[in-house]
């Protein structure tokens, strides 16, 4: 996905991958007498306000399992940057913790599929459309604000550099 979204709106765009997933992802390569140490872990690293700091943990811990689980280090390492984009945009803690997951879109989606898939033959695209606004209508009942809503201001200046210096990162 991050090849597409890089393909239709720059290189420069800001990507933020969800920290719950990659911690998922590298605990499927790991044993499961691994698993909660090294989630423990990833967790006080995504926990640090400073983007160095976090970097600096989860490379620690690839670091650490490289020798015994090489393929937890990769993921660990794969879209490492895109895992800390919010931290490297310097978020207030609340709204990097609302953004840094897409547990909510994928909510949505799913309550989008389970409508849609009521129907069994489409005859337009125009009718695929109005049953997902119908989906998105009934999940929308069940949105809440986002925790530091008030914060968003800061996400947008950020993107358009603003409060990024030296970045060339946009919305």
């Amino acid at each position: 996905m991050s090849k597409a979204v890089k393909d239709t709106f720059g290189k420069e765009v800001a990507i933020q991958r969800c920290q719950i997933h990659k911690k998922r992802n590298v605990e499927s390569h790991l044993p499961e007498s691994e698993q909660s140490a090294v989630t423990s872990e990833m967790e006080a690293a995504y926990a640090e306000f400073d983007y160095k700091a976090a970097n600096a943990k989860l490379e620690a811990i690839a670091k650490r399992v490289e020798y015994k689980y090489p393929s937890a280090a990769e993921s660990i390492r794969e879209g490492l940057e895109e895992t800390l984009t919010l931290h490297r945009l310097s978020m207030p803690g609340l709204l990097r913790i609302s953004l840094s997951s897409t547990n909510p879109i994928e909510s949505a989606l799913s309550t989008a599929r389970k409508t849609t898939g009521r129907v069994k033959h489409w005859q337009s695209g125009m009718q695929v459309l109005r049953w997902l606004s119908c989906g998105f209508i009934a999940v929308e009942k069940k949105f809440r604000k986002i925790n530091s809503y008030k914060f968003i201001p800061v996400l947008i200046n950020a993107l358009h550099g603003e409060s990024v210096s030296g970045s060339s990162m946009v919305g």
